[in-house]
């Protein structure tokens, strides 16, 4: 017996497009990734050119999670304050702000 879920193929569809573009983004890696760890995390950090330029490729190698910053998400970082930092801690894995249901 297998269990399915109400999404599944759209999540299967989401994954697989994440995987390639993420696949994309690595070939164009520069220099070598750095990785950076404690008890708690590892993160690994990687440059990437895009055609728009450079990104940050940042890869959670446990949780498969990843993401790609521009050096305005990037800047946009040094303007939080620990309270932002708590709370995406907090919902790991959900937005910080609700979406509007319009």
């Amino acid at each position: 017996m297998k269990l399915h879920w109400s999404g599944e193929e759209e999540d299967a569809q989401a994954a697989r497009r994440a995987a390639a573009e993420r696949a994309e983004l690595a070939t164009h890696t520069s220099g070598e990734p750095l990785t950076i760890g404690n008890e708690f995390s590892e993160i690994r950090v990687s440059r990437v050119e895009t055609r728009n330029g450079s990104r940050l490729l940042i890869e959670s190698p446990k949780s498969g999670q990843w993401v790609a910053l521009c050096p305005l998400e990037l800047e946009a970082i040094t303007w939080q304050n620990t309270t932002t930092f708590s709370a995406m801690i907090g919902r790991p894995f959900g937005p910080l702000l609700e979406e509007d249901d319009q």
